[in-house]
């Protein structure tokens, strides 16, 4: 049996307080590795990982009993990233960055890349740069005994920001690329499995509230996804896409099966979101090997649940990694770099070269005057000090017959140096004075404090939701326009379907400006 798990973890620094464990943050080996038991897959594929390779600590990538492949962000540090650990028991034969070819190293690449003509370099490049697509190619053995070839497409599809329209044809794009990619290895002879974060919720029955969603079956992303799905139990004749959805395949008709919630408003508790993780594999491999896929919701650590599948063959692993793999990265090698790496040779124009290193007639005589200079002005110095004659060290503790006598003041004696008395009447005024300054300046300082206590009295209570006449919680409007930066109440219940009480009430109140 081969096991496959994928989890969108949004950020891999940050999903350890998924799996409890009593070591510290700084035992970061042990707690991924315990992640990485707890899922129990032999191929693991995490999304948004949000680490560069300049932040990427050898903890989190070398793994005992896992090697490990990953593909970062090239613009913004902090952001997207795909990883995929495979244990040693299903060690790829070739692993590759992208979906473009651009980020190849004719070295172990996995190949086949099909006509991507509709696409600039540009194009192509912008759309590797997010470090969204890793592929790793294994070698797998059917019940049969038939050894045949698996990729795998780890991808972090692209979210469309409704306000951003730019990134709406980037996601299109990206899918775009995306299936020509998948289509090309299927036509090579290669199963194909796409698994990852789609960023898109395909059917009504994937999404919380696509009834009152404006337009839900019109949206691009879903059109897609209809392209490249078959339709499985449907009449003939309807459309046969080359992949299938595994989870729906063997749970079609299952209801709140959402694999992403809202943190911001609670909505894991009352399971109110959508499913946008997929196990996507090619309709022959589905429907030969595939024998369950399945849901983790209850594995906690992100804002997505782990999704997976298992299938009835066995991994044939790679007698050596990929180059692609982390272990072979110099920092994490156990070799030493020299410093000749981080230098850049130049290289020098020949005539320039020997012009450097040998002088011209003219420059040779310049030289030999500055030299004849230096010694003349040498042989001066040295007569002017042996006139003068060499000093001793005793001369310099001897007293100087330039130095001023020290002239005779007639300075006060101690005896007629006298301190005035303070009478008692001058005593009793300047306590009193004391007395009265003290009470000033404590009156001064009730008043201050009243003042402040005034001013900064602390919030003032928060006002009852009308649902449930319980405390609102306060939140501010981040979205632009009129109102951004505005506070407002709202109910502080984790969101949920309209029908159910114990989810939040549908009270708002506009925050006074103080």
């Amino acid at each position: 049996m081969l096991r496959l798990v994928s989890w969108n973890i949004n950020g891999i620094r940050s999903p350890l307080q998924g799996v409890k464990y009593e070591e510290p943050s700084s035992c970061s080996a042990m707690a991924m590795g315990r992640i990485l038991d707890k899922l129990d897959a032999d191929i693991v594929c995490l999304q948004e990982t949000k680490v560069t390779r300049d932040v990427l600590t050898e903890p989190l990538a070398i793994i005992e009993g896992y090697n490990s492949y990953f593909s970062f962000s090239r613009n913004r540090s902090g952001y997207s990233g795909v990883a995929t650990f495979c244990k040693d028991s299903a060690t790829p034969v070739a692993a590759e960055e992208g979906l473009s070819g651009l980020l190849s190293t004719q070295n172990g690449d996995v190949g086949c890349y099909g006509n991507l003509d509709d696409f600039t370099q540009e194009e192509l490049r912008a759309l590797d740069s997010e470090g969204r697509a890793l592929l790793t190619q294994h070698k797998i053995c059917t019940w049969e005994g038939k050894e045949k070839t698996l990729t795998l497409i780890n991808v972090y599809c692209p979210h469309a920001d409704p306000g951003k329209p730019e990134r709406l044809t980037f996601k299109m794009r990206f899918y775009r690329l995306l299936q020509i990619r998948a289509e090309a290895l299927l036509a090579a002879g290669s199963h194909v499995i796409i698994m990852g974060d789609l960023n898109t919720a395909h059917r009504p029955i994937d999404h919380w509230d696509a009834v009152n969603m404006e337009c839900f079956e019109e949206d691009p992303g879903r059109k897609w996804m209809d392209g490249l799905l078959s339709n499985l139990g449907c009449e003939s004749g309807s459309h046969m896409g080359p992949f299938i959805d595994s989870y729906r395949c063997f749970h079609p008709k299952q209801k709140r099966a959402f694999t992403c919630w809202s943190t911001v408003s609670g909505a894991r508790h009352l399971n109110y979101g959508s499913r946008l993780d997929y196990v996507l594999g090619d309709r022959t491999l589905v429907i030969d090997t595939f024998q369950d896929s399945f849901l983790l919701p209850e594995v906690m650590g992100s804002d997505h649940c782990p999704v997976g599948a298992v299938l009835s063959v066995s991994s044939v692993p790679a007698k050596q990694c990929p180059p692609l793999c982390t272990c072979f990265l110099p920092e994490f090698a156990g070799t030493q770099l020299k410093i000749l790496r981080f230098l850049v040779h130049l290289k020098q124009d020949p005539v320039f070269k020997q012009s450097a290193l040998q002088p011209s007639n003219q420059t040779q005589v310049y030289m030999r005057q500055n030299k004849a200079r230096v010694r003349s002005t040498r042989s001066r110095s040295s007569k002017t000090v042996s006139s003068r004659g060499q000093k001793n060290l005793m001369s310099y503790f001897q007293p100087s017959s330039s130095r001023p006598q020290t002239s005779n003041l007639d300075l006060p004696s101690l005896g007629t140096l006298k301190t005035p008395k303070t009478s008692e009447e001058d005593m009793m005024a300047n306590v009193v004075e004391g007395l009265a300054k003290a009470s000033e300046a404590k009156d001064e300082k009730e008043i201050r404090t009243s003042f402040w206590k005034s001013l900064l009295g602390g919030p003032s209570p928060m006002p009852l939701c009308g649902g449930h006449r319980e405390p609102c919680v306060m939140r501010t409007v981040k979205k632009p326009g009129p109102n951004l930066g505005r506070h407002f109440y709202m109910c502080a219940r984790p969101q949920g379907p309209p029908t159910d009480p114990s989810s939040r009430c549908n009270f708002f109140l506009w925050s006074r400006p103080s």
